[in-house]
């Protein structure tokens, strides 16, 4: 019996500035159910190109699903990863290997160096074109990852936000570019929020990109950005009708005529699963696989040192926010100013944040998914076959109607459940450094190379 992996982290960072609407949701929306879920039975679209979209919390085994469907269904597969973006950011954001990328065409990796940023929009536009060359050839998208942001807008649409004009882009750089020169982040956010745009103050530190976009559509429209309607509080807000009110006390509509209208309006015919294990066993394999990327020579820590080798500092740009790496360039800074030497508590402690840091992006990336109600949710500890062929079933028949049995389905809610219980108890178990030995070949890693400065060139294809 072959079970989906769980072990793979994708070390990666988002800014969740828009905020999940379960408060919203959960009121009008879901009744008298106990969470934000909605049983997604809505008719399906045959006249429409069929698009799969697979997400779920990092370290579930999304990639391995999508890898697999992708044979069974000539598939190719658009990665919907805000790190795996990035040349030479390979083992942090666990990105397929190179056997795999040959076996399967893959989308949106290896396309920017580490020191460009990328945006949301720029995903919306790279893999609604991806998304179309690959329908053109007569083979199936694939879209994976974890990014909630990404995968919104790739779904729902982005807004119609003016572009720039390149005298505007060149003002607001020479506006901008003396804060940035000195790091001063404050100054610079104050500056934007006296120009016009108040929420410029809640954008996540050293966000650079989005605070240029910021002052770019203030020049361009003399409004701030949050004035633009964003495609996806319309359906939000179809959801809220009061014809979306009618649940039974399993959170399930009869007829379930927002859902439909959502599928009628989208310009594909979405196939959305989010897939998940038990949170206890799912932080479990998070630890162990951060455990696994610290170890050996080519791992996070010397993909670090290469960062900090390019002169980029941790927490300052989109490569270097990105869970995994930011700490591992953080530890990296404070050897380097202590001539190279660290301590077995010192590492640790870097050990210790990383883990934490990526066990909270997973609930984060659960509490985010848990209010999109075109996902279906999957039971990751279930076994492989079986989920193939329920998704390969859906993707094939032409059926109104799509439920998750109950031997694939994954809870959502979390409470007045044995699992909540359990996660009150859970405590970190490493399976490779417990012991002060157990880090040496580490820290002597850091003693005699991570602290060199070396900045190897980097190969990466565009696809």
């Amino acid at each position: 019996m072959v079970i989906i992996s769980s072990g793979v982290v994708l070390t990666r960072t988002c800014s969740w500035r828009l905020r999940p609407p379960c408060l919203v949701f959960r009121r009008r929306f879901c009744g008298a159910a106990t969470s934000c879920s909605v049983s997604l039975k809505g008719k399906r679209n045959s006249e429409k190109e069929k698009v799969i979209v697979i997400s779920g919390p990092t370290g579930a085994g999304k990639s391995r699903l999508a890898l697999e469907l992708a044979k069974r269904l000539n598939g190719e597969i658009i990665s919907a990863d805000s790190v795996q973006v990035y040349r030479g950011l390979d083992v942090g954001s666990a990105k397929p290997s190179a056997r795999d990328r040959k076996e399967v065409p893959h989308h949106l990796i290896d396309i920017l160096h580490p020191s460009q940023d990328y945006s949301v929009g720029q995903f919306f536009d790279d893999g609604r074109k991806a998304t179309k060359d690959i329908l053109s050839r007569g083979r199936v998208p694939i879209v994976t990852g974890g990014t909630g942001l990404y995968l919104r807008w790739f779904i729902y649409g982005k807004p119609d936000v003016p572009k720039p004009s390149p005298e505007i882009v060149s003002e607001v750089h020479d506006m901008l570019i003396g804060f940035q020169t000195e790091y001063n982040w404050d100054a610079a956010v104050e500056f934007v929020v006296n120009a016009g745009d108040q929420k410029a103050s809640s954008l996540a530190r050293n966000d650079w990109y989005r605070l240029r976009r910021s002052l770019e559509i203030l020049k361009s429209t003399g409004s701030p950005p949050s004035s633009f309607r964003v495609p996806y509080d319309s359906f939000r807000e179809n959801l809220n009708s009061p014809d979306a009110n009618d649940f039974d006390e399993n959170g399930s509509s009869g007829d379930d005529i927002s859902i439909q209208n959502i599928q009628t309006d989208l310009d594909y015919d979405f196939l959305c699963f989010f897939l998940s294990s038990p949170r206890v066993d799912l932080y479990r394999s998070i630890d162990f696989r951060c455990e696994d990327m610290l170890s050996g020579a080519e791992g996070v820590l010397s993909e670090a040192r290469w960062l900090l080798d390019l002169g980029l500092l941790p927490n300052t740009s989109s490569a270097t926010r990105a869970i995994g790496y930011r700490q591992a360039m953080e530890y990296l800074s404070k050897c380097r100013r202590q001539g190279g030497v660290s301590s077995p508590g010192e590492f640790y402690g870097f050990l210790n944040k990383f883990q934490q840091a990526s066990r909270n992006f997973a609930k984060r990336q659960m509490t985010w998914f848990r209010c999109e109600p075109m996902y279906h949710w999957l039971n990751a500890s279930r076994p492989l076959d079986a989920i193939l062929e329920f998704i390969y079933d859906a993707y094939e028949k032409e059926s109104e109607t799509l439920v998750v049995p109950d031997s694939l389905r994954m809870n959502k809610d979390l409470r007045n459940s044995r699992e909540a219980n359990a996660l009150k108890g859970y405590r970190p178990r490493n399976r490779h450094f417990v012991g002060r030995e157990d880090c040496s070949s580490v820290l002597e890693w850091i003693s005699s190379e991570g602290c060199k400065s070396e900045v190897p060139c980097v190969e990466g294809t565009a696809t």
